[in-house]
């Protein structure tokens, strides 16, 4: 058997990474987005969830945050990755908020998260994120 080669023939997998696509072994980003906003009032965001990101104790936005929120709210798929405690979850809180029309009183969202700690976790961050809104 050669190196390109498997028990069940052939094979045309050159490395063992099943990370997400865009991404190397490193945590390296491929992205065709080349907007990096290093300041929520670069956002374009609205007042009030800019008022409930300085009041949750944000000064500027985080790499995840700086990449990643643009994008999800400008309506692109959008798949990030990022170490714990990076600011994954105020990424896609803020990008939430930012799109809902607080006039409508019916569900606009809805965040599926594994286990029942960490939803109430997101819920917190989402609930002191929108508090003026």
């Amino acid at each position: 058997m050669n190196a390109n080669e498997t028990k069940n023939g052939p094979s045309n997998e050159t490395n063992d990474y099943s990370g997400p696509p865009g991404m190397d072994v490193g945590g390296t980003i491929e992205s065709d987005w080349k907007e990096v906003v290093d300041n929520f009032d670069e956002m374009n965001l609205k007042e009030e969830l800019l008022r409930g990101i300085y009041g949750y104790g944000f000064e500027k936005p985080s790499a995840i945050q700086q990449r990643a929120i643009l994008p999800c709210i400008k309506g692109h798929d959008v798949i990030a990755q990022a170490q714990s405690g990076t600011g994954k979850t105020a990424t896609f809180s803020i990008s939430i908020l930012q799109q809902i029309d607080t006039s409508l009183n019916e569900c606009q969202a809805l965040i599926l998260a594994p286990t029942r700690e960490l939803a109430q976790q997101i819920q917190k961050v989402v609930i002191a994120l929108g508090d003026f809104m």
